[in-house]
């Protein structure tokens, strides 16, 4: 007897923001979802490319975050970039809240994947690099794979 599996959800990565931005404290947030978005996400159809995160009224929510329509769905679908409320608790709130007040420091969403069910998604303060910052990382990781090519013997 074949034992069904059940298919791997996808956890929607933010890679850019690791190469536009220095990440100092990251947070775990849960994420209110409606109708047919949370089917959306685990099938991969969400992006955090042009996301941010924004205080309002003491409530933390994601503004343009991208999740597309179900393709199964009907009128339920809802707007595919509306802003979503993000759920922590108050102390990390007022750390986050402090860490915003701070000059140039902004919060960027860097992943978004399921945890026993419920969405979840990762959150980093950041400060943005320079681009010169940013060439010295490109530097940085090439030095690092031709060691390790060198290392392996495959160069």
């Amino acid at each position: 007897m074949k034992k069904e599996t059940k298919p791997k959800t996808a956890s929607i990565q933010n890679r850019k923001a690791w190469h536009e931005y220095h990440i100092g404290d990251t947070f775990e947030a849960g994420l209110v979802l409606v109708g047919t978005e949370v089917k959306s996400i685990r099938l991969g159809k969400a992006s955090l490319q042009e996301s941010y995160c924004k205080f309002e009224n003491g409530e933390l929510w994601i503004q343009g975050m991208y999740v597309a329509p179900y393709e199964q769905g009907n009128r339920a679908n809802v707007d595919p970039t509306r802003s979503r409320k993000l759920l922590l608790h108050n102390a990390e709130l007022d750390k986050i809240n402090k860490g915003l007040k701070e000059k140039g420091l902004t919060l960027v969403p860097l992943k978004l994947y399921f945890t026993r069910g419920f969405a979840k998604m990762n959150i980093g303060l950041a400060k943005g690099k320079k681009l010169w910052d940013k060439r010295d990382a490109i530097a940085e990781r090439d030095i690092e794979r031709d060691r390790r090519r060198e290392e392996s013997g495959k160069y």
